[in-house]
């Protein structure tokens, strides 16, 4: 799918910390990238293989992200980054957070490939038996753990207060920033691994690793049996509807420059309580696995639409810049009318306390929001920089971040019913996700560009949430 121009050097931004003007989406200020690879067809993919290969393993997450070698080199670097590189926290201990979150999603692939790995770097076994048998100072992550996972707007300095506590089992900041990163990273990475249908490595028929064909396969589903003859035209006639969409929107957007900030709000609002009437996947939880239950606390705890009136009803984010939240002009603690950027404040955090891993995230949420490749399922030279957006837009709006600049009505437009279920299920309840689901939006589309939007999906949803976490971070601090 298209994008935007030139991306800005890490941590580039305006500058200014006011809240004077509107602000704007992240796919505005840039225009045509020239920098993406062909999809399936760059040397790298195979260069980053042999990479992994010379490691001892290619996992099936790795093999499916291969099909966007740009995005999957970034990921491995920041990944490489929080789970080998000098930091704040011993090697084990990060392994031991990333089953702590993943258990949080019920997933099994990356709880067992994180309990291989703990034990790999000198983890004591006995802590596998459960968050009960973990050192107390991991134990008390178990709150923050399930707010960012399921609620990440709950998440408020106290929280952060707690966890900073002196005492025997207290975090330093540096640890504590670490370990945030490492939860959200991998709250988000579930998503990813359930939305694609990834499977265990033990099934190391390649072919199986995922729910398409292959995970380096370009048929569409509309081309199995299942669709029929009327199924394929009806899938043809979803994808030309789709094109005619966002042609007339990408040229309405050079006449329509006088909707007020009142308005937008007001779309945003619609869209938001439209949020609800897309359901969740009617299938139940299974039953919990014991190698899961035993480091769950809470497991009923879970997404809750934050757009019901009650108690713990937010405020919306206004956002800025590059999908960044700002605080609402409404009064918030001791935060009113004062903008949080993720290029004035969160990028600047992050390599204070945390340094490379800011730059590295600030590329990946880069190279996201910039890959292209001109295509929609049989089509060529086709600019998707309103679809994307509206896929991005949509995942922030179920977290609660509004962009000021941006219609939502184009939400509506672009994203049939079978993906918003799709979207929901895989950012809000991920362990809900079923082939069904998979299957029933763009049947026209090729797999892998059903895994580009669940690496959109993956991105948007990290970035909502540690702009909560960093938001927390910095009411303590202040």
């Amino acid at each position: 799918m298209d994008t935007p121009r030139q991306a800005l050097s890490p941590g580039a931004g305006s500058g200014g910390t006011g809240s004077g003007g509107p602000r704007r989406c992240p796919f505005r200020r840039r225009g045509a990238s020239s920098g993406i690879p062909r999809e399936g067809g760059d040397s790298s993919l195979h260069r980053l293989l042999k990479a992994f290969v010379s490691a001892g393993r290619v996992d099936h997450v790795a093999m499916v992200m291969g099909l966007h070698p740009q995005y999957l080199s970034s990921f491995w670097k920041t990944q490489c980054l929080l789970l080998h590189m000098d930091g704040p926290l011993p090697y084990h201990r990060r392994h031991y957070i990333a089953i702590m979150a993943a258990a949080r999603h019920r997933c099994s692939y990356l709880v067992g490939l994180h309990m291989g790995e703990f034990l790999q770097v000198g983890g004591n076994p006995a802590w596998l038996r459960g968050l009960h048998c973990a050192p107390q100072k991991l134990r008390n992550l178990n709150e923050i753990n399930k707010l960012l996972a399921h609620r990440p707007w709950l998440v408020t300095k106290e929280h952060i207060e707690a966890l900073l506590k002196p005492g025997e089992d207290s975090w330093s900041l540096a640890e504590l920033v670490q370990a945030l990163v490492l939860l959200t990273h991998y709250h988000s990475l579930a998503s990813f691994v359930f939305g694609c249908g990834i499977k265990p490595e033990e099934e190391q028929d390649v072919g199986n690793s995922c729910w398409a064909p292959s995970p380096h396969s370009d048929s569409s589903p509309a081309s199995d049996d299942s669709m029929g003859g009327s199924g394929g035209t009806d899938a043809m006639q979803e994808v030309e509807m789709l094109m005619e969409r966002m042609k007339l929107l990408q040229e309405n957007q050079l006449e329509e420059e006088g909707v007020t900030q009142e308005e937008m709000a007001t779309r945003f609002e619609l869209e938001k309580t439209e949020s609800l009437l897309v359901p969740s996947s009617d299938i139940l939880d299974p039953s919990l696995q014991s190698h899961i239950r035993c480091f769950l606390e809470d497991p009923e705890f879970g997404y809750k639409d934050f757009t019901r009136r009650g108690e713990h009803a937010p405020p919306t984010f206004r956002a800025q810049d590059r999908g960044i939240p700002v605080f609402p002009t409404k009064p918030l603690a001791s935060f009113v009318h004062q903008d949080y950027t993720w290029e004035d404040h969160g990028y600047s955090l992050m390599n204070r306390l945390y340094p490379d891993v800011g730059q590295l995230l600030d590329e990946k949420f880069q190279v996201v929001y910039n890959l292209t490749y001109n295509t929609i399922a049989t089509h060529c030279g086709v600019d998707t920089s309103v679809l994307r957006r509206a896929i991005w837009n949509y995942v922030h709006c179920v977290f609660g971040i509004r962009y000021d600049d941006y219609d939502y009505g184009e939400v509506n437009q672009l994203l049939e019913r079978n993906l918003k279920i799709y979207i929901k299920t895989v950012a809000c309840y991920p362990e809900k996700t079923t082939k069904q689901i998979y299957t029933q939006f763009w049947r026209h589309f090729k797999h892998s560009e059903k895994v580009h939007v669940n690496l959109l999906l993956l991105e948007a949803r990290m970035q909502a949430a540690l702009l909560y976490a960093l938001r927390a971070v910095t009411c303590y601090m202040t």
